[in-house]
Order: structure tokens, then C-alpha cells, then sequence
């Protein structure tokens, strides 16, 4: 493969500077048939044997691709011209989509984005969890695949204006508008473009569309909108929560008028219609498959401002709730959240240092750690206290296919993975996997 060696070499030699100071022409092509769905975004081919991901690019099309990076036994690359385009194919309806780091799937039909994302969730169980045959469902998808994002972190240009990264470069595009995030945010873009100044690195924009209320973080002298709050409220299932600036909150609380999905057969929900956003939908998911019950002892492991373990103490009066949460804004905002609220507590701690040295045994547990996965010291205490169900909820499917198996090999059934789609047009993945003890 001496064209390769070529290429790497080449490569390498750019290393130092940004994808955006690279000319395309500079780039080799190839011309590469696409058989599969990349967990990247985009697709995989083959090319003299060297699998390369294909961004922009769908399964079953053939393509030019500019090889951006080359490794031993794979490369990256970017569609540059499609020569036979697969029939779940769009035109993408965003001018940045391509050049903008954020959305991966905007070229492709929603239905084929739901497709392609529960087949990444199945590949990366089977080949880095080592299930042959796990127990996956079809995707629950969102009503709207628009406009749904409550939450946005732009970066600064040092002429004021506010942007995204570019396409694997630290380089800052200026942004007009996104179609990804709520409307609201792209108004308040709008409001702020220039506003910047040297100091100021990254803009985070926030904006219920339940409470109507917004936050700017930090605060910008001089502009035209209020900034600087230190805090925001959202709902999930009726329930508001405040959510300091630094706080994680889901940002798919855009609500939809929509039958609940068949896969959350939840009897304790009265309503089997009414305005669900993805948020709603994955907290009665989680609920529904942790079962909580009266007098159980119930753990809400990386807790953060206290959304599952609130929510699981609504729906199950009477039972004690435990939430551990590393960050000390997130715990301060649960515990606010959680004023009146009996049976609930909140430690404030990493989770493999608080949870290995409980004295009770809980009855259930819900994970929902951010994308590393949980660390090993959390498993081994789940597997040697053997808790009877855990929830865990994921969203990078190669750290949950990893600690699946730690799980599984430990003595806990796989019963189910439902995948659920929090973020249309991108690559990103959110699943809930149930394990009961064996």
C-alpha cells in the first residue's frame, strides 16, 4: 500500500496546522463504495483492504472522499463528490451543515437517522461488548427533528462574533443561525453577534420553551439582552428544576402533542396523550424500567440536579431515594429542587468513592454517567452489594457496551436496550439499558 504510506506521510506533516489551513486540493481522494453505518457519522468503506469512515456519506453510495487522516489500519475522510447517492439521501436544509462540527446526519431522512443509530447501538454492543444477539429495540424517535436544543455553547471570535468549531479544527466559523436549537437561542445569537471582546472565550445560551425563561452565561457588559443569570428553570413530567449555569441538563425539552410510545407501557400514566418532549419520554422510560415500590431503597447514581431521583420519588411515595453527584452547583440545585420533598437525599461526592462505602443495599439503581461511562469501582460495588435492578442510561454506546459486559459477567441479565433519540441530525446516541439480577 505505498500510496498510503504516501498519504500518511503527507498527513503528518500537516498535523501542525488547523483543518481549515488545509486547501482541499491539498488532500488525497479516493474513490471508496460504502457499505455500512460509521459510529462516527457518515459510513465505511474499504479501500486495498484499509476501512476507511466516511463522513457525509450514507450506506450503499458511492463517493469521492478527501482523506483527511490516515492510522494503521484505518483512515478519516470527507465526502467531496456523491457519484451514486443512496436513496434515503436529503439536501440539508443548514448552509454550515459540512463545515459547522456540529450536526453529522442532516444529508440523511430521518427515518434512515433512526435506522442507522439503532444498528450503531447493536455494532458496538456485539463487537466491543460481546453481545451476539443483544436484546435491542427500534429507536423511539422525536416528534421534532428541528428547533429542539434548550442549550448551546458558542465560541468567541476575536472580532466579537459568536460561532461554532469547524470540521475537525479548532478554527471558529461565525453562525448565523442553527436550525438544531430552539428559537429563542438563535434570537438571542442574533442579539449578541459582536458583542464579544478579547477575554471572552465561549457563550453558553440556555432557553426553556416550558418556562419561557433564559440564561446568557457569562455575563457581557453592554448588552442588549439580560446576562449573567446565575440560574434557569425547565420541567420534565410536571416538575420544575432549577438549573444553575454550570449545571448538565437534558436539552430535549422542546414538548410535542403526541401518543405515548408503545415501548413505555407505564400503567401509572394517566394520560396516554399529551405534550411529551424527549426529556419527558426517557424519564417515564427509566421510571417504568426501574419499577420503584414503597418502602425500596432506590440510588440515583451522577445525579446531577436531581431529575431522576425527584421523579422517582413522585411516582413512588414511600420509597427512600439516595442521589450521589460530584459537582457542587448540581448538588446545591437538587437540593433546592428537593425542599419538601420526603425520603430524599443528596451526597455530594464521586460516585466510586461515595457508593462502595454505603452500609444499606439499594433495591435499584439508575446510572446516568456522562459519555467516559462509569468507573470500574462503581460496577464492583453494584456486583458485590447485587443490587436486583439497574437502569443505565447512556449516552456513548462504546462505554455502555464495555460496562455491560462488566455487569453481565458479574452475575446481571441483559433484559433490554432501548435506544431513544435526544439529538436528531447528529451523530449522538442516548439508550437505557435494564439489567436485573440473576
Amino acid at each position: 500500500m505505498p500510496r498510503y504510506r504516501r498519504w500518511r506521510s503527507f498527513l503528518s506533516r500537516r498535523q501542525g496546522a488547523t483543518r481549515s489551513d488545509r486547501s482541499p486540493r491539498e488532500l488525497p481522494r479516493v474513490e471508496i463504495e460504502l457499505d455500512g453505518i460509521s459510529h462516527l457519522g457518515g459510513a465505511v468503506g474499504r479501500v486495498d483492504e484499509l476501512v476507511h469512515f466516511v463522513s457525509y456519506a450514507l450506506p450503499g453510495e458511492r463517493v469521492v472522499a478527501r482523506v483527511v487522516d490516515a492510522h494503521g489500519n484505518f483512515a478519516r475522510a470527507e465526502t467531496d463528490r456523491v457519484l451514486c447517492a443512496a436513496p434515503e439521501r436529503v439536501a440539508p436544509p443548514c448552509p454550515y451543515f459540512g463545515r459547522c462540527g456540529g450536526c453529522d446526519w442532516q444529508h440523511a431522512r430521518y427515518e434512515a437517522q433512526l435506522r442507522f443509530k439503532t444498528e450503531t447501538v447493536r455494532e458496538q454492543l456485539r463487537r466491543l461488548g460481546g453481545f451476539a444477539d443483544a436484546p435491542v429495540r427500534p429507536m423511539i424517535g422525536a416528534a421534532s427533528v428541528y428547533g429542539y436544543r434548550n442549550h448551546a455553547r458558542f465560541s468567541a471570535r476575536r472580532d466579537g462574533t459568536l460561532g461554532f468549531t469547524r470540521q475537525q479544527s479548532h478554527a471558529v466559523m461565525t453562525i448565523e443561525h442553527c436550525h438544531v436549537v430552539v428559537p429563542p437561542i438563535s434570537a438571542m445569537l442574533a442579539a449578541l453577534q459582536g458583542r464579544g471582546h478579547r477575554r471572552l472565550h465561549q457563550v453558553a445560551l440556555r432557553h426553556s420553551l416550558r418556562t419561557g425563561q433564559s440564561l446568557v452565561a457569562p455575563h457581557i457588559p453592554d448588552a442588549p439582552i439580560p446576562t449573567g443569570q446565575p440560574y434557569l428553570e425547565d420541567e420534565v413530567l410536571g416538575r420544575r428544576f432549577r438549573i444553575a449555569a454550570n449545571s448538565f441538563f437534558q436539552v430535549n425539552t422542546r414538548p410535542d402533542v403526541r401518543p405515548l410510545p408503545q415501548a413505555i407501557a407505564a400503567p401509572w400514566v394517566a394520560e396516554r396523550e399529551a405534550a411529551w418532549s424527549q426529556a419527558d419520554l426517557l424519564a417515564l422510560l427509566a421510571i417504568d424500567r426501574l419499577r420503584p415500590a414503597p418502602g425500596e431503597l432506590l440510588l440515583d447514581a451522577y445525579a446531577g440536579v436531581g431529575t431522576f431521583a425527584l421523579l422517582v420519588a413522585d411516582h413512588a411515595p414511600g420509597a427512600r431515594v439516595l442521589g450521589i453527584e460530584e459537582a457542587a452547583s448540581a448538588v446545591m440545585d437538587a437540593r433546592h429542587n428537593a425542599a419538601g420533598a420526603p425520603n430524599l437525599e443528596f451526597v455530594q461526592g464521586r460516585v466510586e468513592a461515595v457508593l462502595p462505602g454505603l452500609d444499606a443495599v439499594p433495591d435499584g439503581a439508575i446510572l446516568d454517567p456522562a459519555r467516559a461511562g462509569c468507573a470500574r469501582p462503581v460496577l464492583d460495588a453494584l456486583v458485590a452489594r447485587a443490587v436486583r435492578r439497574i437502569v443505565y442510561v447512556s449516552c456513548e454506546p462504546a462505554t455502555l457496551a464495555r460496562d455491560l459486559r462488566i455487569l453481565v459477567d458479574g452475575g446481571y441479565a441483559l433484559t433490554e436496550v432501548q435506544p431513544i433519540d435526544m439529538f436528531p441530525q447528529t451523530r449522538h446516541v442516548e439508550a437505557v439499558a435494564t439489567l436485573e439480577r440473576r
